[in-house]
């Protein structure tokens, strides 16, 4: 077990140093030798885990989508406006997310990694199919449709927050978003209910942060 635990943490180690370097270089500036000097492994540990810089890539583009910050609410239009508002929190402070922003939108690099998009299409989906079983959005609803539009929405807000503000006006951006995307799809009962502030994906931070030390200090106690 001690053995495995080291392996899953080198593995973390390197997949870390990969995206703050991929983040603050873009994919084809990005070097091994750079990514080893942050990580503090040897090659040979890099490329146990890894085969490649494109599968680095790769890796760090499937780490975007996690459930770190889910909470089951009553409405699951709320779960998806948690999940869009948490991300638009978190974004800005994590080299991960800023890694998976600047590799998606690299043109010639999507041919060799890939990109997040279609997870993250994926997810919206599923969260607007759930929705819609639930009668939280109007009829005339697909949620494929849907989930496409708002994350085109959703990619030119990140890019104009970045030029303009170096995202410090994501949140604000992200709220708007919501407020004006959701009149057009949602049951009107439901509307009212829904919480879209901009400090919506703080709180749901907060929130999910206090239930894990409770967690711990509840374990630590036993």
């Amino acid at each position: 077990m001690a053995q495995q635990d080291r392996a899953l943490r080198t593995r973390r180690a390197v997949l870390d140093a990969a995206a703050s370097v991929f983040a603050e270089r873009g994919y084809a500036a990005a070097t091994i030798a750079e990514i080893l000097s942050r990580a503090e492994v040897t090659k040979g540990a890099l490329y146990f885990h890894f085969d490649s810089k494109a599968d680095l890539a790769q890796s760090v583009l499937q780490a975007q989508i996690s459930t770190d910050y889910h909470v089951p609410r009553e409405l699951k239009l709320q779960e998806w406006v948690d999940a869009g508002m948490t991300l638009a929190r978190r974004l800005p402070r994590e080299p991960m997310l800023l890694a998976g922003v600047r590799l998606s939108a690299d043109l010639q690099g999507r041919e060799v990694f890939g990109s997040a998009w279609p997870a993250w299409a994926g997810l919206i989906t599923s969260f607007l199919s759930e929705a819609k079983d639930r009668n939280e959005v109007l009829p005339h609803v697909v949620p494929e449709v849907t989930a496409q539009v708002f994350l085109g929405a959703w990619i030119g807000v990140q890019f104009v927050s970045q030029a303009a503000t170096e995202w410090t006006d994501l949140e604000e951006r992200m709220s708007a978003l919501f407020d004006h995307m959701l009149p057009a799809i949602t049951a009107p009962a439901v509307l009212v209910r829904l919480d879209t502030a901009p400090d919506r994906g703080a709180r749901v931070i907060a929130e999910v942060e206090q239930h894990r030390q409770s967690a711990a200090h509840a374990e630590a106690g036993t």
